[in-house]
């Protein structure tokens, strides 16, 4: 069996810099406690190698993070990756924490983009994926952005006569972002599109879409990623066969006994570490790779 990486692959710019912050605050605040709102990436593995430095992810599906900032008192709180609503931040400020903003640059220009155009009086089509941390920092900003999940939302729009403006979460589908911003041009011709998909997503989209000859694909990642999730939906259609693993111990659930030709890509929140088991295993067979050493996930290999 050929098994080939696929590159791009694995972490961004985006996940570095958060990882990269969340270490130095260990460094710089040996002694004090350190909290993340919400996972720092969507992979848990990640977040049990911080655990392991004594940084605690505080994640409740159910509880704002407002709510969870009222049972912190002290010590140093680290927002996501995927941005937060200014006035969370300032709360945290303002009960005396010290703050640390890991927001990718990509997700911080798109929050930029969207404040400009509710300066200039447009309402804002989002593109985006519900409950997903990234969208509702956006979404926060004001009441003027309407988010757009699928075909049915564009029919259920309140809008009320103003200039409109389309642009999306940063880690969206790019086959998905273009089908329902050719719907919302076909409802709304006059309205303005910037396409916000950042580099490292497109790239490792565009990636999937140029592999050939392939019979397998395998997308290492965490279920909640949403970039890893696209990478596998993107593949549909393509490739005949598509597995999605967390890690190599994965495997063993799947039917690989028709690949011949394997290809395997990972989210821009997994750990090369992870990737590097899956594709070692794959080659050797070696039990080795089925066992994850969590000190080695927050190592970081590649962009």
């Amino acid at each position: 069996m050929q098994v080939d990486r696929v590159i791009p692959s694995g972490y961004c710019k985006g996940v570095i810099n958060a990882i990269n912050l969340a270490r130095k605050a260990r460094q710089q605040h040996p002694d004090s406690k350190i909290y993340i709102m919400g996972m720092l990436v969507h992979n848990h593995y990640v977040v049990e190698a911080f655990a392991q430095l004594g940084i605690i992810t505080l994640y409740d599906p159910h509880r704002s993070k407002i709510q969870l900032l009222d049972g912190i008192d002290e010590g140093v709180v680290i927002f996501t990756a995927h941005g937060i609503d200014p006035k969370i931040s300032q709360y945290a400020l303002n009960k005396g924490l010290t703050v640390i903003d890991a927001t990718c640059s990509d997700v911080t220009k798109n929050a930029l983009l969207c404040r400009q155009y509710l300066d200039k009086g447009y309402d804002i089509l989002y593109i985006g994926k519900a409950n997903h941390p990234e969208s509702e920092a956006v979404l926060a900003l004001s009441e003027r952005i309407h988010l757009i999940s699928s075909l049915p939302d564009i029919d259920k729009l309140p809008l009320s006569g103003r200039p409109i403006l389309v642009t999306n979460q940063t880690t969206m589908s790019l086959l998905d972002t273009a089908q329902l911003i050719e719907a919302i041009r076909e409802r709304f011709p006059g309205c303005e599109v910037v396409e916000e998909i950042c580099p490292a997503t497109r790239k490792r989209q565009q990636a999937i879409l140029d592999l050939e000859g392939y019979d397998t694909l395998i997308v290492v990642g965490d279920p909640r990623s949403n970039n890893t999730a696209q990478l596998a939906s993107i593949a549909r259609g393509r490739i005949e066969h598509i597995y999605k693993v967390e890690k190599a111990a994965d495997l063993l659930d799947c039917d690989l006994s028709a690949s011949h030709k394997v290809a395997v890509t990972a989210g821009a929140s997994t750990p090369s570490y992870l990737t590097d088991q899956v594709i070692n295993y794959l080659r050797t067979g070696d039990p080795d790779y089925l066992r994850i050493d969590i000190s080695k996930v927050i190592q970081l290999q590649e962009v």
